[in-house]
């Protein structure tokens, strides 16, 4: 024999098999006689099928995957290769029984089986006669029945009646495959040569997209005659609804009315779900309406969303916009319109709370504890939009978590570090293939209140693209007076923030939007001194490190004078984040010691620190001496919290000309050349000799080359530094500057003043020059801060250099 082609329509595709299988490609009569004389065993092994029937002389294919299956089928294939099928009455069934099967089914022979890689079979059957199941004979380790042949009672060869129904069901069939488009032209070729009337029935009845049951049903009718003109009924159904929807797809009308037409399209869709085992797009879009008559809407809000789930329901659900929509209509139920948690007026509770998660922060706690005694005074305040700004690692994002716990609302937290689409924030039009909300309501779908703590992390770090300004975006959010309304593109719809308490944190205030910057509350966060850092390490970081290392305190104990070494030399921060980090590696070695059963100190020395973090790599910032001339010691305030710098200046022979390094700013650059120009302009006021400056060039440095240094708080210190290098002269011990200068040596107060004051004290500095102006910042620090410094406060630069240039000259001084 040659090689023949199997041709079925749904269960299998055209494929090629060799004559080594035996398989018949279309059952002919003299076929269908010999496999009806072929004996059936008295018991068979029984496979049950989830959602498929097998009928006589069709070929299917099937996957096993139940571990009883596959074992039947590896069993039967090295014995006889013949076994009983029959379906499912229920096909969730895990491990069905007798009770759980129908009692007539098709014995079959397996042509084939196909290990797959993920351990299934697939098995190619080939079904032979009709079965009654008897009896069982066994359950281990599969099904055995007792079996008895169905005999099938057939009309005689002149049965004019049963010929005409074999031709209209071969007509029939032929026309479903010409209006079906997923059914391969080869298959009329097919079904013009199958010659067997009742493999004709079985071949078509196989191949319709009929239910398990009504499969059942016709396999189970005794009488070919009985069972062609049923089959005959459910072919003039499927021709019917195959013609309406191809009518309907080329908007050609057809004489059902619009009702039917509905019907058979939703009969259709269920039937595909069913098929599948879903949920049918009617029940899901009916389940939507219910849930949709729970929700505390308004009238605007309720009429909205019944015309959006109408619109659903006459899309075509293999439509991409389906998806979007069904996308659209669960966001609209799944947000809380209108629903808020309950916040909890407990002042003292409250206060609690966030001392226990967070050593000083006063203001910041002060400022929550007001909010929520007005709110317990007034219900209806608006929520306030709060910025919390300062150096990284001070507490400024987990502050909101203990804020929302105190108020007992729930926390969201989105960041906003690097975002440059506006639709992050505003979401995309639904007319967009993957269109989304934006991060703003997607956060308060997940909150499930529409009065959480919500969090903008990073506000400094949005940047503008050519996909929108994010940053303008957020101006209606964060507008009390505009946020009662806020519309998401995708929702289309206003939404309320008005009762969302926004917590924005910030590095760095000036690379915010002015107009976003008005509309936030600023509240200012400073670094930490060692003695705070040493405290939150002892209360916070060290506990949670060892919870999170599985470790106790009696495991391992990091006492305040080895903190205090952690601190000093290996973290140089504001904040604590650095601290935490370093923490973790000690106990991280100690836990290694515990794990490889090692001994160990449960009491850590200074010793230990050196060991595990290694030579200390940060050493405090200090004072040098005023043995230098041109040495003067500056303040600067970086993002990182406050530091020390020094300016230097050298002078040596030339024409009068000025080189400025350390790579500085323009500002700062600027700052120099105003300060050389003062210098100039009064020489003689400052015992200079004017015609020296045309001799010498001045050279002034800024060391630490590699860091970018800007802004005007260096003008006091540049002009110190250069009159002291030009008199050879010390500058005062122990003392530090920071104040912008004008041209007419005026002093101007500058920022930044608590992180430069505690730089300041970190490096042993004992007096501190500013500008009368920023008095009044200095008495709103805490006497700690400021605790063994002195501050002069000035006017003119006349009175700074009176304070910091000293009579002395330093050691193998220059002569000019």
């Amino acid at each position: 024999m040659s090689q023949h082609k199997i041709l079925t329509i749904d269960n299998l595709s055209l494929q090629e098999f060799d004559t080594d299988t035996d398989l018949i490609p279309l059952l002919t009569p003299e076929d269908e006689e010999e496999m009806n004389n072929e004996e059936l065993p008295d018991s068979l092994p029984i496979l049950p099928l989830r959602n498929m029937v097998l009928f006589p002389g069709v070929v299917i294919p099937i996957t096993a995957g139940r571990d009883k299956s596959i074992k039947l089928i590896n069993d039967a294939y090295a014995a006889g290769k013949i076994i009983g099928v029959v379906a499912q009455k229920n096909e969730d069934v895990e491990d069905p029984t007798k009770k759980d099967v129908h009692n007539i089914g098709t014995v079959a022979r397996i042509l084939r089986v196909l290990k797959m890689p993920d351990g299934n079979v697939t098995v190619i059957l080939q079904g032979k006669k009709r079965f009654l199941i008897e009896s069982v004979v066994s359950e281990t380790p599969y099904i055995t029945a007792s079996i008895k042949e169905v005999e099938e009672k057939r009309p005689g060869k002149k049965d004019s009646e049963f010929l005409a129904i074999i031709d209209s069901v071969r007509e029939l069939a032929i026309q479903i495959i010409k209006e079906s488009p997923n059914i391969p032209s080869e298959a009329t070729f097919a079904i013009k040569n199958i010659e067997s009337q009742s493999f004709l029935i079985n071949f078509v009845t196989s191949n319709m997209s009929l239910s398990v049951e009504e499969k059942q049903k016709l396999l189970s009718i005794n009488s070919l005659k009985e069972r062609a003109l049923e089959t005959l009924r459910y072919m003039n159904t499927e021709l019917q609804k195959l013609e309406l929807k191809n009518d309907i797809q080329s908007k050609v009308r057809f004489d059902l009315d619009q009702q039917q037409r509905e019907y058979f399209l939703h009969q259709q869709m269920k039937t595909i779900q069913e098929e599948l085992g879903g949920v049918s797009q009617e029940e899901e879009m009916d389940e939507m309406s219910l849930k949709a008559k729970t929700k505390k809407w308004d009238e605007k809000t309720q009429k909205h969303f019944e015309k959006e789930l109408a619109k659903m329901r006459r899309m075509n659900p293999q439509a991409p916009d389906f998806g979007i929509q069904r996308n659209y209509l669960d966001l609209f139920l799944e947000l809380p319109w209108n629903e808020y948690s309950k916040d909890n007026f407990d002042l003292k509770r409250a206060q609690k709370i966030l001392d226990r998660d967070h050593f000083g922060l006063e203001d910041v706690k002060k400022r929550m504890i007001e909010h929520l005694a007005v709110l317990k005074l007034r219900n209806d305040m608006k929520s306030p939009i709060i910025c919390l700004t300062g150096p990284p690692g001070v507490g400024k994002t987990s502050i909101g978590k203990s804020v929302a716990e105190a108020l007992g609302r729930e926390y969201v937290r989105i960041s906003l570090g690097g975002l440059r689409d506006e639709a992050e924030i505003r979401g995309h039009r639904k007319t967009y293939i993957g269109a989304m909300p934006g991060r703003i309501i997607q956060s308060l779908k997940k909150a499930g209140t529409s009065n959480p703590v919500f969090v903008l992390d990073e506000i400094d770090k949005l940047s503008n693209s050519s996909q929108g300004d994010p940053s303008s975006a957020l101006l209606e959010v964060l507008d009390p007076e505009q946020n009662n309304s806020f519309y998401d593109n995708f929702l289309e719809m206003g939404y309320d923030l008005s009762k969302v308490m926004f917590i924005a944190t910030s590095n760095n205030m000036s690379e915010i939007q002015p107009a976003l910057r008005d509309r936030m509350e600023i509240i200012k966060m400073s670094g930490y001194t060692i003695e705070e850092k040493v405290e939150i390490a002892r209360q916070h970081l060290l506990p949670r490190q060892l919870k999170e290392h599985g470790m106790t305190s009696k495991d391992l104990v990091v006492g305040t004078k080895q903190l205090e070494k952690i601190v000093e030399g290996y973290t140089r921060e504001s904040g604590v984040r650095g601290l935490e980090a370093k923490i973790a590696q000690v106990i991280r070695n100690a836990a290694k010691s515990i794990a490889m059963e090692e001994e160990y100190n449960k009491k850590v020395t200074n010793e230990d620190i050196v060991r595990i973090l290694g030579v200390p790599r940060l050493e405090r910032d200090k004072y040098e001496s005023n043995d230098v001339a041109g040495v003067v010691t500056g303040l600067a305030w970086t993002s990182v919290g406050g530091d020390i710098l020094f300016i230097e200046s050298l002078i040596s022979p030339g024409k009068g000309g000025m080189t400025i390094t350390g790579n500085l700013g323009t500002v700062m650059k600027e700052s120099a050349t105003i300060a050389l120009e003062y210098i100039k302009a009064n020489a003689e006021f400052l015992g200079l000799n004017p015609d020296m400056l045309s001799k010498y060039n001045i050279h002034l440095h800024v060391p630490e080359g590699a860091t970018p240094k800007d802004g005007p708080s260096a003008g006091i210190a540049m002009l110190t530094s250069l009159v002291s290098v030009l008199t050879q002269k010390k500058v005062k011990k122990g003392l530090a500057m920071t104040g912008e200068i004008t041209l007419r040596g005026k002093v101007l107060p500058v920022g930044g003043l608590k992180e430069k004051i505690l730089a300041a004290k970190r490096a042993n500095i004992k007096e501190i020059i500013l500008c009368h102006e920023n008095k009044s910042d200095i008495d709103e620090i805490k006497p700690k801060y400021i605790e063994g410094l002195t501050f002069h406060y000035v006017k003119e630069m006349s009175e700074v250099l009176k304070i910091a240039i000293t009579n002395q000259k330093v050691k193998n001084a220059k002569v000019l």
